[in-house]
Order: C-alpha cells, then structure tokens, then sequence
C-alpha cells in the first residue's frame, strides 16, 4: 500500500466519508447516499437546442425552446449538471458558505460528462467575483469548480482575463430590463488578455445559473474580444415556474 493510500485510509477511519446532502455515512468520499442521488433532478436529454433547458420526456430533438426562439440567446449552450432545488442550493451553500471547498470536486465530476469531445481549443474560464467579496470569501468557488473540472484533461484555465471592476447589486426581484442596466460594466477583459481567448472555445464556469443577467454579461465580452464560442457550465440551473411544468 502506498503511503497516500494509507493516509487516506487513515483519514475515513477517523473521518468516515458522509452524503454531501444529508451527513449520512456512505462508502466513498463525495458520494451521495441513495436517497439524496435519488432526489437530484439531474439535466440530460430532451433539451433546447439553444439553452440545454429540458424538455417534457417524448419532445423531439433539434428543438429550440420559447424563450430561445423569442430571444435568441449570445452563448453556445448552458450545461448544467442538475435543476436548481433545496438539496443542490445546500451543496452550493456549503462551497460557499461552509467552508466545504472539497465540494468543487464533486461539481466537477457530474460537470465532465458535458464536455465537448473535441477540446483542443478549450479554455476554462470563470465567472470572477468583485475584489471585496473575494477578501470576505477567501476564495471564488468558480475558479476552484474551473479548476477540477480541467485537471483531468490539462485543459487551461485563465482566472484574470475576465474581470469584476465593480460590485453589483442583488439582481433578485429587478426586471430584465433593470437587471441588464445593473450589471451594464461590472466587466471588462484587459487588452492584453485577449489573445488568450481568441478563436477559441470558452468554457464559462459559476456556480448556479439564475437568470442570466451575470453570465450574458459575461458571454458578451468574451465574444467581443474574440472568443469562437461561450457554452456556459454550472452545477445547477434554475427554472422559472412554467418552465418546470413543461418538464413534466
């Protein structure tokens, strides 16, 4: 047995691996027990075309969905591991708010299965937080998702060319039109930056993806400054309420 192996069997004898949704021991580190893997609504197939929102079971494929038709979207695709409900918000909270960082790991893992087959031109970027939020936090959860989520294949991950310049307010509650004017230059890509992105895939990575203001903001700029494509990655996705009724 090698020396990590041994550390590691150490540290379950001491620490015995729990479900990361409700604390219940279970065999393996980031695993969820069968209750809680049950209760994840996980994104897959039917899905829009344009957004990967998803479609009532038997809607056919190569379909856009009404939003999208109505308002053809800036990225490439949102690629959300789960839907957006009580149990993946408290994986969310423990990553931001608990302190349990090893849980980017476990965002990651159900992040792979969404990546395109061909990733020569990939880069991972994520979603930067202001300045004074990262001093409160210590750490940007979607550099840390960015990060495992790359490390299997080496792919590339740039954490300074898409920058927060300013804070914002919270976006809950305001109109389309008030959320686009309250995250209107919150961004920016230094100049120099860009090459690094130019001609490439943009893999955009946060957390939970909500309504879009952020991330359009975002995908915006990356394509401004060159990017061939944005696709949009996130461990959950939230959907409006006629939303969630076009699923069943």
């Amino acid at each position: 047995m090698t020396l990590a192996r041994a550390l590691h069997a150490l540290v379950d004898l001491v620490l015995p691996p729990r479900c990361p949704g409700c604390g219940v021991l279970v065999e393996g580190d980031l695993q969820f027990c069968a209750e809680c893997w049950n209760a994840l609504r996980f994104v897959s197939d039917p899905a829009c075309t344009a957004c990967g929102k998803p479609f009532a079971d038997g809607r056919d494929d190569d379909l856009m969905c009404a939003d999208c038709l109505a308002h053809p979207p800036l990225h490439d695709g949102i690629k959300a591991a789960v839907l957006y409900d009580d149990l993946s918000r408290s994986i969310v909270l423990k990553l931001k708010h608990g302190g349990k960082i090893g849980l980017a790991r476990l965002v990651a893992r159900h992040l792979q299965r969404h990546l395109p087959a061909d990733t020569q031109d990939v880069v991972l970027i994520p979603v930067p937080l202001h300045r004074w939020r990262l001093w409160q936090r210590g750490f940007n959860q979607s550099i840390l998702i960015a990060r495992a989520l790359a490390a299997p294949h080496r792919l590339p991950v740039e954490t300074d060319v898409l920058r927060r310049v300013r804070a914002t307010p919270p976006l809950k509650g305001m109109t389309r039109k008030q959320r686009s004017a309250a995250i209107r230059g919150v961004f920016d890509i230094p100049s120099h930056t860009r090459p690094r992105i130019a001609g490439r895939h943009v893999l955009l990575v946060d957390d939970v993806y909500t309504t879009g203001a952020t991330t359009h903001a975002c995908v915006r700029l990356l394509k401004q400054a060159g990017a061939r494509r944005v696709t949009i990655f996130c461990w959950a996705r939230v959907l409006r309420e006629g939303d969630e009724g076009a699923m069943m």
